[in-house]
């Protein structure tokens, strides 16, 4: 049997292949079967059984230890508490839908998904932008367009905004940092905003004239319940921020001492989840279902995916992948077929491999490919429905309000490579070589 780094056999990195395509094809070939949790649960226990009794069986514990507890706890705790802070805050009325306004609402939540991140700003907005919609009769390219911008692309500016940057933040990317990526945030946010502007404009000539009508007849306020939970929000911006070894060195004496961000970051959450009134979540038809959805999928992709982090650091020299431009496209095409956030973690375990030596290193890499990885990983993510967790959550949230969504396949063929691929491949032409 062929043995890889560290004295792990090829085979060990199958069981992390086989959790992402059961990401990827449950959904499509067995969706009854993969809409119940448990489910979920059990492949990703199954799938990691080889893993952890290789591990431990050659004393190597230690490594799944550590990327449970150093990893996946922070990951899970910083989108839980996103995901239940923002889910005591709900935002009502119903405006006009110009292709103004519309362009604005998308406007306003590629800000926000940088800020609440892409998960909780697509779930805050989704229902009032179908809900000012809801006269339209076309509407489908505005929550395609919603899925681009606000559930991915528009989180590119801080590790709040999407879970790969969070994981390269932990991995020792200053919070800062991710500001230098406004360039690559405000051409792509801009572009795509723009396109969408003039696509609804041409719609909206095409609208019959009674619903028209009914739209400019049926017009409410904007109105927010629950506005204290921004409060809970800003603490938990504040606490990723400020409570790492940048300005806490006493961090460094122990790598436990951490976890005093995430216990910060839990004390909002469960403020929040205490003071947020009843009726606010049930109008928001808040459930657990969506955040254990990923715990128990992403415990399963951090424990399977420990072997081959290891495999690629050892062999990164041989794979001949060495420019930025070839870590943007190739953690970008990861991204879109199976998951944005294990795909930056490999592709910076990757980098870590080459050992390559630059004037300035981040996250112990260059800097250079450090943008590739996140732009790349939180970019592609929005071209299918499993480059990002929010993307069918969206599409699922759609339907129910009796929008025709279009199928896995059609999404790509109607939208993200007519309308995304273009804007990324400008991208990477002007930020990423």
């Amino acid at each position: 049997m062929a043995y890889i780094g560290f004295g792990i056999p090829l085979w060990m990195c199958l069981p992390f292949l086989a959790m992402l395509l059961s990401i990827a094809l449950f959904p499509l070939f067995w969706p009854h079967f993969w809409e119940k949790n448990r489910n979920k649960l059990i492949i990703a226990l199954i799938l990691s059984i080889p893993v952890l009794v290789f591990f431990f069986a050659r004393g190597g514990e230690g490594k799944v230890y550590e990327t449970l507890v150093f990893d996946y706890l922070p990951f899970i705790i910083l989108l839980g508490a996103l995901f239940s802070i923002t889910g005591g805050i709900h935002l009502g009325g119903d405006m006009e839908a110009t292709p103004l306004r519309n362009s604005t609402l998308l406007g306003i939540g590629a800000v926000l998904a940088s800020i609440m991140g892409t998960t909780g700003a697509a779930m805050l907005l989704i229902r009032p932008v179908i809900n000012t919609n809801k006269e339209r009769l076309y509407k489908v390219h505005t929550i395609l367009f919603f899925i681009g911008i606000i559930a991915n692309t528009g989180g590119l500016l801080t590790p709040l905004g999407d879970p790969p940057l969070f994981m390269m933040y932990l991995r020792g990317a200053p919070f800062t940092w991710f500001f230098r990526l406004f360039p690559e945030w405000l051409f792509v946010n801009g572009l795509l905003l723009l396109v969408y502007f003039f696509m609804d404009s041409r719609f909206y000539r095409n609208e019959p004239p009674e619903n028209i009508a009914r739209d400019k007849a049926n017009v409410s306020p904007l109105k927010i319940e629950g506005a204290g939970n921004f409060v809970w929000l800003l603490g938990v911006v504040l606490a990723v921020a400020f409570l790492n070894e940048q300005y806490l060195p006493v961090i460094k004496a122990s790598p436990y001492f951490r976890f005093v961000r995430e216990g910060a970051i839990l004390l909002m959450a469960g403020l929040s989840y205490v003071l947020t009134k009843k009726h606010i979540r049930y109008h928001n038809r808040f459930t657990w279902a969506p955040i254990l959805e990923v715990a128990y999928l992403f415990l399963g992709i951090f424990i399977t995916m420990v072997p081959c982090l290891l495999f690629l650091e050892i062999n990164a020299q041989s794979l001949g992948i060495l420019r930025p431009s070839q870590f943007y496209y190739g953690a970008g095409a990861l991204s879109s077929f199976l998951d944005n956030t294990p795909t930056a973690v490999t592709f910076h375990s990757l980098a870590l491999g080459l050992g390559q030596q630059a004037s300035v290193l981040v996250a112990g890499i260059p800097e250079a490919l450090l943008k590739a990885i996140c732009v790349g990983a939180v970019f592609f993510g929005s071209m299918t429905y499993i480059g990002n967790g929010p993307n069918f959550m969206i599409r699922c949230i759609a339907e129910h309000n009796h929008i025709r969504m279009p199928h896995f396949f059609g999404y790509m063929l109607r939208f993200s490579l007519i309308f995304l691929l273009p804007v990324f491949i400008l991208a990477q032409l002007l930020f990423v070589r």
